[in-house]
């Protein structure tokens, strides 16, 4: 296996990923209650989203994705499903610095985001945007 290295592995991550949610009994309705007939867009915000995050290219991605994130249903345990398809689809087809660095990004993102849905829905919570 090869790291991430190109625009084309960041959309296969990103389809093989969301592939697995869609079908997901945990996160799939919760993706489609929000996205149903604009996947193909969203799809397109991820690529540009992690091919920022990940790819010496310049910035691709401009936009908020906890502010999409904050009125949805979600928790802890969506989290760590989340955490867990990512995880499986990064092995199966990556390995080395960027691979793991895909997977530690993610890490602290869910982690972010959860301390700032709870802040939120904590009594007197305003979470810092």
């Amino acid at each position: 296996m090869r790291d991430i290295e190109t625009l084309e592995d960041i959309r296969v991550l990103v389809d093989g990923f969301y592939n697995k949610v869609r079908e997901d009994e945990l996160l799939g309705p919760v993706f489609e209650e929000k996205l149903a007939g604009h996947w193909d867009r969203h799809l397109e915000k991820m690529y540009r989203f992690w091919q920022t995050v990940l790819l010496d290219e310049g910035q691709t991605y401009f936009g908020n994705p906890f502010m999409k994130h904050a009125p949805l249903p979600i928790y802890q345990p969506h989290f760590d499903r989340w955490l867990q398809l990512w995880d499986q689809t990064l092995n199966a087809h990556f390995q080395g610095p960027r691979a793991a660095d895909a997977i530690n990004r993610a890490r602290n993102m869910a982690y972010v985001f959860v301390a700032k849905l709870n802040a939120i829905r904590q009594e007197g919570g305003n979470p810092v945007f």
